[in-house]
């Protein structure tokens, strides 16, 4: 579970600190439901603010249902889009969240604000003395930095030195210090290694791991899934299915709308996504791949494994090669006419990363598996958009030349049309036992944690991960304490 346990005097500080940066804290009541919930007077504040300024109000932005604009925004329904079965290929209806429009671009915003904010309103980390610390692959770090700024906290990111140049250029202005470990998205330990020297050496610093923070995994289960359940609703008609959640593991986190949406729609699955360069589900394999955000080698501590019905593998070649289709001239001629393909269609898939792509494929993989119909409806999501990977698209064409007709017909037929239900498994009991006996490995050996501590996340649910779920009005009771000591909410 996650510590909600007092220090007084760490909490007197933090109140104090946000009275003077004129910080309020947002409850996760808000997240959902912010047209509802968030106060007027905020609102009325909000209509002259950007969505990726530093400014405290933006942390009422951490929501699905910002209005889809750069400036000014208030809220509306959940963002999503609807994909066309002439780019899937397939007749399920495939739904795809759209993080683009939370502060940063991504919506890892708001696993950062899960992590960070229950130690802030509890006292457990203190804003005048401490640096948070965000590990990450990529997009992680770039939402626990932006966080601290708004919430007048010092901060530390680190990712490795291979992730896109967009991420540093941007963390050069907003964090603290920014530290480049070695490797790309597939060195999840050399991250881990160097939390690990920070915390032996520094005494001036809280890590806030998302791969072990529960804090993470219960923001996605109440604000993603509730995302998830709302868009669904608005579009199944009357005979809609709700069939399953795919998504790509990073930290896992974003697993945990899957949690949620099996207890909204008990028929539903979970399916998992890893590389097939770094098959660390699917084969206990290893290696290095191009899908950014994807952090593997290793299970994390919030995947709640015994609730996940499939791992399905995605070449990263197909994710490169749609990067270019979706976002070059010829592709985008390609697809709105020998594809026939609406423009506004063609127009959204700029919405989708690299990891969001993969994810589509996900989905497209576990409709075919499962032979979804016009009545199934596939959610996943789109972490951040192609704003994030213009340096990749440069290397791309300096790598492989110009991108033509020809090159968009050969990666529309093999990379969309050519995905089969190869590299995938339906996890029986014995699979998932298999996929959670890996955390062994990381979390015991490496990371100090008890063997007793790993069966009670499958033997004892209730406890754990169910028990995680039933914290949310406790920390949303410590928020508004919070704030209202502060005294300064409208």
């Amino acid at each position: 579970m996650i510590d909600l346990a007092i220090n007084k005097g760490n909490l007197e500080q933090n109140i104090k600190k946000a009275r003077e940066n004129n910080v309020i804290i947002p409850n996760f009541k808000q997240m959902r439901d912010p047209e509802s919930n968030v106060p007027g007077g905020i609102k009325d504040r909000l209509r002259s603010v950007g969505l990726w300024d530093v400014n405290p109000l933006n942390l009422f932005r951490i929501t699905w249902k910002n209005e889809p604009k750069m400036s000014g925004g208030l809220y509306a329904g959940p963002n999503f889009i609807e994909l066309p079965s002439a780019l899937t290929g397939v007749p399920a209806r495939i739904i795809c969240m759209v993080g683009k429009y939370f502060p940063t671009g991504c919506h890892k915003v708001g696993a950062s604000f899960g992590c960070l904010a229950p130690r802030l309103v509890t006292g457990q980390f203190n804003s005048a003395a401490q640096k948070a610390v965000w590990p990450s692959t990529g997009n992680y770090c770039r939402g626990g930095a932006f966080n601290s700024k708004l919430l007048a906290c010092e901060s530390v990111a680190i990712l490795p030195e291979g992730m896109s140049r967009e991420r540093f250029d941007w963390l050069s202005q907003i964090a603290g210090e920014v530290i480049a470990t070695p490797g790309t998205e597939s060195n999840v330990k050399e991250i881990f290694d160097k939390t690990n020297e920070l915390r032996a050496t520094r005494d001036d610093v809280m890590i806030f791991n998302q791969f072990e923070e529960m804090g993470n995994y219960l923001w996605h289960y109440n604000i993603t899934g509730s995302a998830v359940e709302e868009a669904f609703e608005s579009i199944k008609g009357a005979d809609g299915n709700f069939a399953g959640i795919c998504l790509t593991s990073g930290s896992a986190g974003s697993l945990g709308s899957g949690d949620y949406l099996k207890q909204k729609y008990p028929f539903s699955k979970i399916a998992v996504g890893e590389a097939l360069q770094c098959p660390t589900i699917l084969n206990n394999g290893f290696g290095a791949h191009r899908i950014e955000g994807i952090g593997d080698k290793h299970i994390p501590w919030v995947h709640n494994v015994r609730n996940t019905d499939m791992a399905i593998a995605i070449d990263d070649n197909d994710s490169m090669a749609l990067l270019r289709l979706f976002n070059e001239q010829a592709g985008k001629s390609f697809l709105t006419g020998e594809a026939g393909m609406d423009e506004r269609d063609v127009a959204r898939l700029a919405l989708m990363g690299i990891s969001g792509i993969s994810n589509m494929l996900c989905a497209i993989k576990f409709a075919k598996y499962y032979e979804l119909t016009e009545q199934d409806v596939v959610a996943t999501v789109l972490t951040d958009s192609v704003e994030m990977y213009m340096s990749r698209l440069e290397e791309l064409r300096e790598e492989r030349g110009e991108y033509k007709a020809l090159n968009a017909a050969a990666d529309f037929a093999a990379s969309l049309r050519g995905i089969r239900t190869d590299n995938l498994i339906e996890l029986t009991y014995a699979e998932r036992k298999r996929v959670h006996n890996l955390k062994y490995y990381t979390w015991v050996e490496q990371q100090g944690r008890s063997p007793r501590e790993l069966d009670d996340q499958w033997y004892h649910q209730d406890e754990t991960f169910e028990a995680v779920q039933g914290q949310t009005e406790r920390i949303d009771a410590l928020i508004d304490e919070f704030n209202d000591r502060v005294g300064l909410t409208p």
